[in-house]
């Protein structure tokens, strides 16, 4: 088996799919990329058994194969090369030569046949969504997951399927994001639970524009498939819980703030907030917004004002600085608008304008006022 291919493409390709391979795997293939030549296509395949990664490139090459390669030292090699012609050349005991305009190098392969073989999509059920939709989604909603294992069910985002809308939920039971996508035709009403490393590793893979990706999913897998990269996951199997029960109906009050002066605002008032809570005091009198924000064992203490429209009387309640700053990301729109009732009922926030064919909605629950 022998194959040219350009390394700075080559390197571009495995960047993409190099983050599924864990560092401390129990199988040493694990550790490895699956090359496959057909009709001079090189498909690059990483796992770490929870999650396949494969990508497609173009090579010239006489014959087809496949040779496992260990995918440390040809990542750090291609990195410290300048952009030129590579040539790949494996013998039968799986030993491979690299051979570039002025080097010449060789690394042990190994197997492929010992390489895990990828879940098919026998019986799945599939719908198209744009990749920037996905992108968007996974923006929006991947900062809310939880990363508590002992409560598996909310270590993903929860996908929702519509006839006609596809809605993402992530939470972790301090703060809550539903997105919507109203553009996006599922097919059919159904759910199933997507885990935080794939979506993470789609996010960076994925371009942002108009390319249309196929999503499918069975009982177990999730499968995307874009026209150079296909991604595998293996679906949460838990119950996700029933948000629609903490998302308050009727939040009289609304607060209206421009989101770059609030957030800057934030970060600064939270520099002086006890670090184990980050709790900020929001406190509105009038058109006036006051942030403040103290750590007694430090003697430290912040307060910032800003201007705001508020339709209610004076009002006190605190949050989780470091939980508004995450969500304030998640908005597009110059001000944001956030619903409350009670110091003690969560606060919800949203986007001063909906963007067309979207839904965005998030809570965050309140902390215990100190007085």
């Amino acid at each position: 088996m022998k194959f040219i291919v350009s390394s700075s493409i080559l390197s571009k390709q495995l960047s993409q799919i190099n983050g599924v391979i864990s560092s401390n795997t129990v199988l040493p293939i694990l550790e490895d990329f699956l090359f496959e030549i057909k009709d001079k296509t090189l498909s690059v395949t990483a796992t770490d058994l929870e999650t396949v990664m494969k990508v497609h490139l173009d090579v010239e090459s006489k014959t087809d194969g496949k040779i496992c390669v260990p995918h440390k030292v040809l990542s750090d090699y291609l990195k410290n090369i300048a952009d030129q012609p590579i040539t790949f050349s494996v013998d039968k005991n799986w030993g491979i030569d690299i051979t570039s305009d002025n080097g010449k190098y060789k690394i042990m392969g190994e197997n492929p046949d010992n390489f895990p073989k990828e879940p098919s999509n026998d019986d799945g059920t599939s719908f198209t969504m744009t990749s920037s939709n996905l992108v968007t989604a996974i923006n929006k909603t991947l900062f809310a997951v939880s990363t508590d294992d002992l409560r598996p069910a909310m270590t993903g985002v929860f996908f929702e399927l519509g006839k006609s809308h596809l809605q993402f939920v992530a939470t972790d039971a301090h703060k809550l994001v539903k997105y919507k996508l109203l553009n996006v035709k599922a097919g059919k009403e159904d759910s199933f639970i997507v885990p935080r490393k794939p979506l993470n590793l789609l996010k960076n893979s994925l371009p942002d524009n108009d390319d249309e990706l196929t999503v499918s999913y069975n009982s177990n897998h999730l499968f995307v498939k874009h026209a150079n990269i296909q991604m595998i996951c293996r679906l949460i199997d838990a119950r996700f819980p029933d948000y629609k029960v903490v998302i308050p109906v009727d939040n009289p009050y609304k607060l209206v703030v421009n989101k770059s002066d609030f957030q800057g605002a934030l970060r600064r008032v939270n520099v002086f907030s006890n670090k184990s809570t980050n709790q900020v005091a929001l406190s509105v009198t009038g058109s006036e917004l006051q942030m403040a924000a103290q750590d007694v064992d430090f003697s430290f203490e912040g307060n910032e004002r800003m201007n705001c429209q508020f339709d209610g009387g004076d009002f006190a309640i605190a949050f989780n600085a470091k939980f508004l700053i995450e969500m304030l990301n998640a908005v597009d729109t110059t001000d944001i608008i956030i619903e409350l009732s009670t110091p003690t009922r969560a606060g919800i926030m949203k986007p001063s304008e909906q963007a067309e064919g979207e839904e965005l909605l998030m809570l965050v629950m309140p902390l215990m006022l100190n007085n």
